[in-house]
């Protein structure tokens, strides 16, 4: 008999997982790097438009498709049709991609926690140099959490053709990580089931001990009033209806058969609408509450460097023009340096290279998302607050979890085919596929280790998946309206759940989702095509800055390869069943 399929224990267990994959990194370090970028408050309007019109009705059509079909995404599209296998197939590979550089990040939390019980945080000071006369010329160009990041985190190479050697610390951490992730999936559904109440739930508790903390701190209202005032002319910035669209996007994780695979271990008459749109509000929603907690950091790490910035310019002053200490204030400078300009412009003159632009608005402009707002722009506030080791220790511990919780449902996209699959199945435990995904997925991920590995990491990041999960949730919605039938769906969901499908949400499949979809792949083929030669950003040690380089032509060729073998399952397995069909066909005997 064919064994029965596992369920969740309730429905809040499978509400739990979709959150804890939902809510990931993107809602802490992109969505306040976007509401810097394009407007502060102002670019929630788009992004609740796009809420509405995108991410609620293609999440539910996702959480439909799997509870109907009862199979991860491979299965579930070939009962939808024999020709839509590859793209099961494609949400696959582009989650086995997605997995392998995702839980470096892991590792990188799992090594700054580690340290973050050290007094005082090695990230707060810059090392002596090797004469001990000094402090080392590349942090001192930098910045003491820049140098933590890139020297001793990363050891990074000064360009991606500087490959290196792996870096054991970092490999350590990211074979941890692997397998925390083992344990958390050894038993499917039933081990699952349980860690996603702790990864879900955590990230919540932490960043409202952030908040109270965030509000607290000196300069925390200028980063508020920084990303609550709109600037209303970002409206009419395309950009901005873009970066909206594919936040809610890929926030929500479309695409990548992680959806449909939670939702296939749901019982049939699951009520998928109402968790769709409970989840959407959800992982919207934590994507503000995180803005807030960021920026009122922000405003503290903002305020903190213009306030050091005046105070090194009042000191010089004092000591170049033999002041009064305590007579420049931060009050009265702007008057004073005008009345040591005109009455000293010789010396002033001498001063001024040495003396710094300080504006507050200028650090508070200063964007940045990603490992950089985690690992630089965070550790740099945390190393400033007092009792910075128990900051630090509840932020990185929040990082894991967020960052586990969505590698759950990652290793879930890969995990359900092969265990849906029955001749992988009937050969192999369920314990000994996941021990086979997590390793080989652990060995590839040791590229991103080496000294070059983060230039490898931003080319996964960037070019992995973007392209590819477009195509794939197109090619989706197009298959339930169009092939299967939307009629047909509707009819399905209503002996499912009794619940009848209202105009909104056919609407949204049949039309607009689609046409959405479609402009953010033209929007994203015309802009790679625009930029011409991709470049990305390297590390120059005798700068201690970033700077721009050109990809050489192999990593070129790794960035094709990326794209194409994902998009290229879609045609290349329905060639492969129209050939098979057309071969059998053939060989029938004809009836007499």
């Amino acid at each position: 008999m064919e064994k029965a399929r596992p369920l969740w224990a309730n429905p809040l267990q499978f509400v739990f997982a979709c959150i804890s994959y939902a809510v990931g990194l993107g809602n802490v370090w992109r969505f306040p790097y976007l509401c810097q970028m394009y407007g502060g408050g102002s670019f929630l309007v788009p992004y609740v438009m796009m809420l509405m019109v995108e991410g609620m009705p293609l999440l539910y059509l996702e959480l439909a498709v799997g509870q109907r079909m009862r199979q991860g995404s491979i299965g579930a599209w070939r009962t939808i049709s024999p020709y839509l296998g590859g793209v099961g197939l494609a949400s696959v590979v582009v989650s086995f991609f997605l997995s392998t550089y995702y839980n470096i990040i892991n590792a990188w939390a799992f090594w700054y926690l580690f340290h973050s019980f050290q007094d005082p945080l090695p990230w707060s000071v810059c090392p002596l140099n090797d004469n001990h006369t000094g402090y080392d010329e590349e942090c001192e160009k930098a910045s003491s959490t820049q140098y933590f990041w890139y020297r001793k985190t990363l050891n990074i190479s000064p360009s991606i053709q500087d490959s290196g050697h792996v870096q054991w610390e970092p490999a350590l951490c990211l074979i941890l990580a692997w397998l925390v992730v083992y344990l958390c999936i050894l038993r499917g559904t039933e081990s699952t089931g349980k860690v996603v109440y702790f990864t879900a739930l955590l990230p919540y508790c932490v960043l409202l001990i952030y908040l109270v903390r965030g509000l607290t701190l000196h300069g925390a209202t200028n980063g508020l009033a920084y990303m609550f005032t709109p600037k209303l002319e970002q409206l009419a910035n395309p950009k901005a209806w873009i970066n909206a669209a594919t936040q809610i996007f890929f926030s929500l994780g479309l695409g990548f058969g992680s959806l449909i695979a939670f939702a296939s271990y749901n019982e049939p008459s699951n009520d998928c609408q109402k968790h769709a749109i409970i989840v959407s509000l959800i992982n919207s929603s934590t994507s503000v509450f995180a803005s807030i907690v960021t920026f009122s950091i922000y405003g503290f790490k903002a305020t903190f460097n213009y306030e050091s910035c005046l105070n090194k310019v009042i000191l010089l002053l004092t000591n170049s023009f033999d002041l009064e200490d305590g007579f420049l204030t931060a009050s009265n400078l702007e008057q004073v340096k005008g009345y040591l300009e005109s009455t000293f412009p010789d010396k002033y003159s001498e001063v001024l290279p040495q003396m710094k632009n300080c504006s507050l608005q200028s650090e508070l402009a200063t964007a940045v998302q990603g490992t950089g707002l985690s690992f630089i722009v965070y550790t740099e506030a945390i190393k400033n607050m007092e009792v910075s080791q128990l900051w630090s220790v509840l932020y990185f511990f929040m990082l894991l979890m967020l960052g586990i919780g969505s590698m759950l449902g990652n290793t879930a996209a890969i995990l359900t085919p092969l265990t849906d699959n029955k001749v992988i199945s009937s050969h192999l435990p369920k314990e000994a596929i996941s021990g086979l995904v997590c390793l080989v997925n652990c060995v590839i991920g040791l590229v991103f280790t080496m000294e070059a590995g983060n230039y490898w990491f931003d080319i996964f990041n960037d070019y992995a998946a973007t392209l590819s999960l477009l195509l794939i949730v197109l090619v989706e919605t197009i298959a339930v309206c169009y092939v299967y039938g939307l009629r047909r769906f509707e009819g399905d969901l209503k002996a499912m759940t009794g619940r009848t499908l209202n105009w909104y949400w056919k609407a949204m499949w049949a039309g607009v989702s689609p046409l959405l979809i479609i402009s953010l792949f033209v929007f994203y083929l015309s802009d790679y095509i625009l930029t011409g030669t991709l470049q990305y950003q390297a590390w120059d040690a005798s700068q201690g800055q970033l700077v721009t380089k050109d990809y050489p032509p192999y990593a070129l060729a790794v960035i094709g390869l990326l794209v194409a073998s994902s998009i290229m399952c879609i045609p290349l397995v329905a060639l492969g069943t129209f050939i098979v069909r057309c071969l059998k066909r053939g060989d029938t005997p004809p009836v007499a």
